[in-house]
């Protein structure tokens, strides 16, 4: 496929199925999970983009959180919880 339809495809594409895409794309992998949990910019990403899913699905009560995450993540008020299958980091 040439870059030239790939672009018309994208404009042609429901936004709800490019945030979609977006979200899938810039979520964690489990094999990349240890690696960028505590990766501040990922994450704020991350949660971004899972955001605007639920508001192009007409549900801003659960992307407000997912905003409120990703300020969190850019701003250092939140860090990365230990992880559970490895217990409390002492």
């Amino acid at each position: 496929m040439a870059a030239g339809n790939e672009t018309l495809n994208l404009q042609e594409a429901p936004s709800l199925e490019l945030a979609q895409a977006l979200a899938n794309q810039l979520a964690i992998s489990p094999i990349d999970w240890h690696r960028l949990n505590s990766n501040r910019q990922i994450r704020a990403k991350e949660q971004v983009a899972a955001a605007l899913v639920y508001l192009l699905n007409d549900n801003p009560e659960e992307a407000l959180p997912r905003l409120e995450q990703a300020v969190g993540w850019l701003n250092r008020s939140i860090k990365a919880p230990p992880c559970p299958t490895h217990g409390e980091r002492k």
